[in-house]
């Protein structure tokens, strides 16, 4: 028996579904990180008292950084998404990038924008 070497069109749409409501989720956390880091929820310390105002300034600015940090990183899970929208179009969604196998479909279901291979993956550390 010949081994796959891409999914079908099926199997494609099954995990556009997946990524799809994956990246909805993912621009939701982005757009909540952002108002975050503007402030634009109102929720800040000009009204405190001075005293309470010093001790939250501090927090506010480690609070921001980590949101900041987040943000960048919800932004690159958004953009791994979209990379994996353009291979499912390229129809090379699925595809080990390092042994030109198939990667397993609990593999992409737990992690949809995978390029690797659970081996290959193994093989870089």
């Amino acid at each position: 028996m010949n081994e796959k070497t891409r999914y079908s069109d099926g199997e494609l749409d099954e995990f556009r579904v997946i990524i799809l409501e994956k990246l909805d989720a993912a621009k939701r956390d982005y757009d909540l990180l952002k108002a975050t880091l503007m402030n634009t929820d109102g929720n800040d310390v000009t009204d405190t008292s001075p005293t309470f105002k010093v001790l939250e300034e501090g927090a506010a600015t480690l609070s921001k950084e980590e949101a900041g940090r987040l943000a960048q990183r919800q932004m690159k899970f958004i953009q791994s998404l979209q990379a994996a929208m353009i291979r499912i179009e390229n129809k090379t969604y699925g595809v080990c990038r390092e042994t030109g196998k198939l990667i397993p479909k609990e593999r992409l279901r737990a992690v949809p924008h995978a390029t690797l291979s659970i081996e290959a993956k193994q093989g870089q550390k």
